[in-house]
């Protein structure tokens, strides 16, 4: 990767693209600082604190929502947006007939995700402000003359505003820059929260602390042989051989050629994962907004909440396992549709050796597809795991970064990066190559 990175900065246009790109991030980071009035930043940071969804999204904004700053929200509402924008154009049959209509399509797609960022936006903010209202000397009232409806609506603005310019700077790095923006400012905040974790266990090394050394070294092991894992199955894939016949059209003769269909073992990505862990936390969060100290949020928090303790916890994971392994395959059939696959095989004169055109191609492919997908939902359910003990055995904070979805989104978006860093590079190529 870093000799992708090195070949594509000796580009001028493509070191240009990587240039906006920083700068555009940087915005974000800066952004990431600015304060809010009326709160105080230490209580607002013990309530996020109390609540695991949102020290994962804390995390993914870089600290931002724990400090209580300007981009609090960060990326969050627009992915949510564009995760149910995607789940209706299975559903609905206009947004999926809309999704196949070429660019002119994509853009109303676009439209109406921006729309759904601000209301989710909007509902996000009531919604932490009604929660840490209820925190003492979360949100100093004192500024909104004593009134929690007052600083409710200044902060919804506040925090909504702010989600939105996150929006458009992921829009503008994806146009302007190289890679997906949006996966980029996920990528730099979760890479923020950790760097800020280091540094804090350096600077207890430094302080005399042993202990800490062994913990940083311990992490850094473990956090090598995980990525190893990571990579090694995020690049493995089956790859089913096609066949296509020699057909003579004209005085020219077409296809005769063999190809293949890749299907990925974790074609889901992250998704599974951020859909599992959504679900069990949205119950804990509206019982924090309703009431904090309910007999069902206590519940909740000992049985159904990645804090519980042993042997709750065990509740825990396997509830989260049986999500994992149901969103798996619904994100599957999303990604990999073998009617389709099928149909559009037969149409251009292919077969897979052995097997029947049509339906015995689609049962065939559906065969394997559940197959390869029940491993990527057993590989994530480790992965959901395996890292949250491993670190925390070491006794780090970087346990809610690098835990779950943090380190299958820093190793997938950096991947990614390289990819369209090496596609930018063929292009440069084809283009010198043509002039």
């Amino acid at each position: 990767m870093l000799q992708t990175l090195i070949n594509a900065l000796k580009v001028k246009e493509i070191r240009r693209k990587v240039y906006m790109m920083l700068l555009l991030l940087l915005v974000f980071r800066l952004g990431c600082f600015v304060p809010v009035p009326g709160l105080d930043r230490g209580n607002f940071a013990d309530a996020v604190g109390k609540n695991d969804f949102l020290t994962l999204m804390s995390s993914i904004t870089g600290g931002a929502l724990a400090q209580g700053t300007l981009f609090a929200l960060g990326i969050g509402p627009y992915i949510n947006a564009s995760i149910i924008m995607q789940l209706l154009s299975v559903g609905i049959p206009a947004l999926e007939r809309l999704s196949k209509q070429g660019e002119e399509g994509r853009k109303k797609i676009a439209q109406y995700t921006r729309f759904a960022t601000i209301i989710l936006a909007v509902i996000q903010s009531i919604g932490i402000i009604i929660s840490f209202g209820q925190s003492e000397g979360a949100i100093e009232l004192q500024l909104f003359g004593g009134k929690l409806w007052v600083a409710g609506v200044f902060m919804t603005i506040v925090y909504t505003a702010g989600a939105f310019v996150v929006m458009w700077i992921g829009e503008r790095i994806t146009d302007y820059g190289v890679g997906n923006g949006q996966s980029m400012i996920i990528f730099t905040g979760i890479l923020s929260t950790a760097g800020m974790s280091i540094w804090n266990e350096i600077t207890e090394i430094f302080g005399g602390d042993m202990k800490a050394l062994w913990s940083l070294i311990a992490f850094v092991l473990v956090a090598a042989v995980i990525f190893f894992a990571i990579v090694y199955v995020d690049l493995s894939e089956r790859k089913v051989p096609v066949q296509y016949a020699k057909q003579i059209k004209g005085r020219k003769m077409y296809g005769g050629q063999s190809s293949n269909i890749p299907i990925r073992i974790s074609g889901g990505g992250v998704m599974p994962l951020i859909f599992s862990f959504s679900i069990l936390s949205f119950p804990q969060m509206i019982a924090s907004m309703i009431n904090p100290d309910s007999g069902f949020a206590n519940w909740w928090a000992r049985w159904m909440s990645a804090s519980a303790e042993w042997p709750q916890s065990i509740v825990y994971a396997l509830v989260l396992c049986l999500l994992i392994f149901a969103f798996s395959f619904f994100y599957a059939q999303m990604q990999f549709n073998p009617e389709d696959v099928s149909k559009s095989i037969q149409q251009n004169g292919g077969f897979i050796q052995g097997i029947r055109p049509g339906k015995a191609t689609e049962a065939y492919l559906k065969k394997i597809s559940n197959r390869i997908t029940l491993f990527g939902a057993i590989y994530l359910s480790l992965v959901a795991f395996v890292p949250t003990l491993a670190f925390g055995w070491a006794n780090l904070d970087l346990v809610n970064v690098f835990s779950t979805t943090g380190i299958l989104i820093v190793v997938s978006v950096a991947m990614e990066f390289e990819k369209q860093l090496q596609a930018q590079l063929m292009m440069k190529n084809y283009k010198g190559f043509l002039k």
